[in-house]
């Protein structure tokens, strides 16, 4: 896979674009993690799978929540990982589907909080994406997407997913809404009175 960007995609959101989103779904496997995956059992033999997640993705999750925009998860695998790093993060939303079938848990999301394709962004990396990718009103991809999934965008990190893409998508959201410096100045100002 390549690092270039598609010659079609802006890194920069447009601001109507970006003001409109209202909810923001992002894939796990490539783009919340590196993509690779720990597999092994304990000595009883429970299968155990480990990931591994950027902490910079998820303080961006945590701004992007902050400024009123809703965070779901979405993947095509199960894994117990997932599930604790979405509590960390506080997103309800967690949906996990052996099958992939991305597509039909986003139209009963959408259905359910009452919001739009065309308010919703979705990151992703690979071709289980495709379907959602071509449906959103804000489709991106990590750097290291495959060209299908490229083929489908609007925006690209320059990060590889699990390698801050995931940050430098939600910097790149509240920024073209005209948020991200006082979200930072927020964190900061909270963290200096100990919350």
């Amino acid at each position: 896979m390549s690092d270039a960007v598609a010659p079609s995609i802006d890194r920069a959101i447009p601001p109507e674009l970006a003001r409109r989103i209202r909810l923001v779904i992002l894939d796990v496997d490539g783009v919340l993690t590196d993509g690779g995956i720990y597999l092994g059992a304990t000595d009883d033999g429970e299968r155990v799978e480990l990931k591994r997640y950027d902490i910079q993705d998820g303080l961006g999750i945590k701004l992007v929540q902050e400024a009123g925009i809703a965070v779901a998860i979405v993947t095509g695998r199960e894994s117990h990982s997932v599930r604790l790093r979405a509590a960390e993060l506080g997103i309800a939303e967690v949906h996990q589907d052996r099958t992939a079938a991305k597509l039909r848990i986003v139209e009963e999301i959408l259905a359910r909080l009452g919001i739009g394709w065309h308010e919703t962004a979705f990151v992703g990396d690979d071709l289980p994406d495709l379907p959602i990718l071509r449906r959103v009103g804000l489709p991106a991809a990590v750097g290291n997407a495959t060209p299908d999934a490229l083929a489908c965008c609007t925006w690209q990190a320059r990060a590889h997913g699990g390698r801050g893409a995931v940050r430098e998508f939600c910097e790149a959201l509240l920024t073209a809404r005209g948020e991200w410096a006082d979200a930072v100045e927020r964190y900061v100002a909270d963290r200096e009175a100990g919350r």
